[in-house]
């Protein structure tokens, strides 16, 4: 990763004193990849919620709202080239961050911006209501790229999602012009996927399904995309190379037993995975062949007609 000169990652989200969850996950692998981060927590944690109570370390609103002013004003902001959200403590926080990512983008219209909304999972959501509106309705209308999970992206439309096709057409309504849905629905048994979508392409990058994993893949797997997309890589190489090394690193983490991600120990696998992954291309929407509009309005009018005959029908 020499090449080029990376630009500075803003991260915000999570820190937890002990495990590879949230900023530590993200931090880690950003810099493993030769990228300068600047990294914020929104909440700090002994370890993560799944491992048991813990004490809670919190940001005032009005002192965490002075932080993002003090970064909008920082004299090095023209190294920012991108942007990485997760979990947020309170609905505050997504807002002030919003105010960053306008003023990033003011001086950098490219910037580029992955939301992932760290909201919830498989039994809901688990972070307050409030602040997953906060995060839909402020950060996901400026992501260039959001990373749900597929339980995320159910509540982020209001629908259950049982189908590829489904995630696509969700994925599409809800505004980011790209989106990497992880726990996608898979095509090979015993597997699992990330299903990325475009404007124009869908693809699914699938793997073995791994029961009991630790927490963080999402982090993991937001970070790394957002290094190999800010490395020039493309698209389908960034959601091969993404997934190959988050397998990877989960792989060797269960075969340790380990009850974190073993990032240290397989610093590695982010920059070369070696992980076979499953590719497939899915029909896109907008590569649908077009009916045409005589054939569309005349089945209109056909269905209307028989509409009006049963309505009569029924009236006699």
């Amino acid at each position: 990763m020499t090449e080029y000169a990376p630009g500075a990652v803003i991260v915000i989200s999570s820190h937890v004193v002990r495990g590879s969850v949230g900023n530590r996950a993200a931090v880690f692998a950003l810099e493993s990849l030769g990228f300068p981060v600047w990294a914020l927590p929104t909440i700090v944690l002994p370890w993560h919620p799944g491992h048991g109570p813990s004490t809670r370390l919190t940001f005032a609103e009005d002192e965490f709202d002075h932080a993002i002013d003090d970064l909008i004003r920082a004299p090095w902001l023209s190294e920012v080239k991108a942007v990485l959200t997760g979990y947020f403590g309170n609905a505050a926080q997504p807002r002030s961050v919003a105010r960053l990512i306008e003023a990033l983008r003011e001086r950098n219209p490219d910037l580029l911006y992955v939301c992932d909304p760290v909201m919830g999972d498989v039994g809901g959501l688990y972070i307050r209501e409030e602040t997953a509106v906060a995060i839909r309705d402020a950060l996901i209308p400026l992501a260039s790229v959001a990373t749900p999970n597929r339980s995320e992206l159910e509540w982020l439309v209001g629908g259950t999602l049982s189908s590829n096709a489904e995630i696509i057409e969700a994925a599409l309504s809800l505004g980011p012009s790209r989106m990497l849905v992880t726990s996608a629905v898979p095509m090979m048994a015993g597997g699992t996927g990330n299903l990325y979508l475009s404007g124009k392409h869908a693809l699914l990058a699938e793997h073995r399904l791994i029961d009991n994993p630790p927490n963080g893949l999402g982090d993991l797997t937001s970070a790394l995309f957002l290094a190999r997309l800010l490395a020039g890589v493309s698209d389908e190489r960034a959601l091969q190379l993404t997934t190959a090394s988050v397998f990877e690193v989960l792989a060797r983490t269960a075969k340790r037993g380990g009850d974190e991600l073993t990032l240290e120990s397989d610093a590695s696998s982010l920059a070369t995975p070696m992980a076979l992954i499953q590719m497939r291309r899915l029909v896109h929407p907008a590569q649908r062949p077009k009916r045409s509009s005589a054939l569309f309005a005349f089945r209109v009018c056909v269905r209307s007609l028989r509409e009006t005959v049963a309505i009569k029908a029924a009236a006699r």
